[in-house]
């Protein structure tokens, strides 16, 4: 059965991006050493799920783009998660409209590498909340925003994590990669 990891950029204080959805944290460009680290990671990748905005987003950016990510963007298959969404017309995706929680379950049970998720806030969060992230690999960038949109969100209790890795960079970048405990009974 094939695995969700949700590979995710976040603040110091657990922001995935400001309150009205900026990214822009003022941060100097990526070091190559995070950027080997984040293509080594894509490269376990068979599928990429994200939400509408995310994906409208990124429809719009990768296909013309160059650079270390934008072959995995562009030929890996893509899954939206959307009921408004009229069409994917970036290459290789499809909507999927149904519940999240079986159509999640459909495309693990299919073979190939890793689901990716990708955002944004609201589906990272119900995916959270769902139980449905076998691993969450978080890119803390050493930036504080004071308030925006969270990682987690309305969890029913808490999510017990397990720390699997953690990789600091020169820049004060950390990689902290988290299973969730499951429990039994």
């Amino acid at each position: 059965m094939r695995q969700v990891v949700l590979q995710m950029g976040v603040t110091l204080d657990g922001y995935v991006s400001g309150p009205g959805g900026e990214g822009d944290w003022g941060l100097p460009d990526e070091l190559p050493d995070v950027r080997s680290w984040k293509v080594a990671s894509l490269r376990q990748v068979g599928t990429h799920i994200m939400g509408r905005v995310t994906y409208e987003q990124m429809a719009a950016y990768w296909p013309t783009a160059t650079g270390d990510y934008a072959s995995f963007m562009n030929n890996l298959p893509k899954v939206v998660f959307s009921k408004t969404l009229p069409a994917a017309d970036w290459a290789d995706s499809r909507i999927a409209r149904g519940d999240l929680a079986q159509e999640t379950a459909a495309l693990k049970n299919e073979s190939g590498g890793e689901i990716m998720a990708h955002g944004g806030a609201a589906f990272v969060q119900a995916l959270s909340r769902l139980g449905l992230i076998d691993e969450y690999r978080l890119v803390i960038l050493p930036v504080a925003l004071g308030n925006g949109l969270p990682l987690f969100k309305d969890l029913a209790r808490p999510l017990r994590l397990d720390l699997a890795e953690a990789k600091s960079f020169p820049d004060g970048t950390v990689i902290h990669v988290y299973r969730p405990m499951r429990t039994t009974g």
